[in-house]
């Protein structure tokens, strides 16, 4: 069957058959658990919108930071499986220190310092894929990201529903917290028992053989942190749309928590068929362009939200964010993983790169547009920030990168 054809690569490999496992339960995790951490930092542990945007600074600065460390270090040991260890424990730790103290300094401690030390789990998944791949056929390669990218989404799909039902009948937002514990201990299990040996791999995986400042001078030159700094703008419209839906569902009268859990389930279902799609145009549209036609498209999804939240037109709004989200999502981690194609663990850290870039551009646009408009403005600047990052991307690769 055609539908299978992506998936057929991934089920025949043990290690990729890992990495969408572990993607599925780390999808179900950021699902139960992203869309809500607004409404949990305002409404529930009472931050401030200046506080809740100075905790999405301190996050995405640790957070790029020790990816930038886990992925040069891995690249140096080619210890891939203990970085892995290390960074799903601080996902565990995280995610129970709120339940253990369920207040605002367990909160600010939980998602400012140990949920970011573990972001570097989930570029470590897609170095594992993309080493395990050098396997496979050439043409296979480039299907295997996509549709690793498109399992991690599928997670959003089922569990969104699943908590609208649960919000409408008056669980609590903190209910959150013991489902995402359970899904970080299957994580670190399943991490602990399958991922492959460190020396011990079908592939390839050889040090770098660069020194910790070589390395670091190889991500920061300007060819590479001018392409990241643009996508950064990207990231920084879908971090945007997962703080905004909250908070503006929250103000419209019928809507609320699971009115937010069921828009963004709806959109990450519709984001997957166009996800396993992607592979049939990729080597017909140039990378460039088909990014800037998604943002174009997310920039429709993102700006509409808040002019159309107490309508039904809202739901409209899915169909562009979701044809544009599964361009956004996928192609921006290929792309950035092929600037530094010899160097997995440095190019996983690349994605955090862009995260710090696009979580500094969230956090300045939330403090300027909510001081000076709301949260349509808001939106809006996302949106309008995205297209121009795309639009530089376009420009600077006019020649080959």
């Amino acid at each position: 069957m055609p539908f299978l054809a992506p998936f057929r690569p991934i089920l025949r490999d043990p290690a990729l058959l890992l990495a969408a496992a572990l993607l599925l339960l780390y999808g179900a995790h950021a699902a139960t658990m992203a869309p809500y951490v607004s409404a949990l930092a305002v409404t529930v542990f009472h931050l401030s919108d200046s506080a809740f945007s100075l905790l999405l600074v301190v996050a995405s600065g640790l957070a790029v930071s020790s990816s930038v460390v886990f992925g040069i270090l891995a690249d140096q040991r080619a210890n891939r499986r203990g970085i892995a260890l290390v960074t799903g424990a601080f996902l565990t730790l995280g995610t129970g220190l709120v339940i253990l103290a369920p207040n605002a300094p367990g909160f600010v401690v939980a998602h400012a310092l140990l949920l970011p030390l573990s972001g570097s789990f989930f570029g470590q998944l897609f170095a594992l894929a993309r080493l395990a791949a050098t396997t496979h056929p050439e043409e296979d390669r480039r299907a295997v990201q996509s549709t690793l990218r498109a399992l991690f989404a599928v997670p959003w799909v089922v569990v969104l529903p699943v908590w609208a039902v649960a919000f409408r009948a008056g669980t609590p937002l903190t209910a959150v917290y013991p489902v995402c514990l359970t899904l970080s201990v299957a994580i670190l299990a399943l991490t602990a028992l399958f991922w492959p040996r460190d020396g011990a791999t079908r592939w390839s995986d050889t040090r770098s053989g660069l020194t910790f400042r070589q390395s670091l001078g190889e991500i920061a030159g300007g060819r590479v942190l001018a392409r990241v700094l643009a996508l950064g703008t990207i990231h920084g419209a879908v971090t945007l749309y997962l703080v905004v839906i909250g908070l503006v569902f929250e103000l419209v009268p019928g809507r609320g928590a699971g009115a937010t859990a069921l828009y963004a389930g709806i959109m990450a279902g519709l984001e997957v068929p166009f996800m396993l799609a992607l592979p049939r145009i990729l080597g017909r549209v140039e990378a460039r362009s088909l990014i800037w036609v998604g943002m174009a498209l997310y920039a429709v999804h993102l700006a509409g939200i808040p002019l159309l939240a107490g309508t039904p037109f809202v739901w409209l709004l899915m169909l562009p964010g979701a044809a544009g989200g599964a361009i956004v999502l996928t192609q921006p981690m290929a792309y950035l993983q092929e600037l530094l194609s010899d160097r997995p663990g440095a190019g996983a850290s690349l994605m955090a790169l862009q995260k710090l870039a696009g979580d500094g551009i969230c956090a300045a646009t939330f403090a300027i547009g909510t001081a000076l408009g709301g949260y349509g403005l808001v939106a809006g600047l996302g949106a309008g920030l995205g297209v121009l990052g795309a639009g530089m991307l376009w420009w600077m690769d006019r020649r080959p990168v």
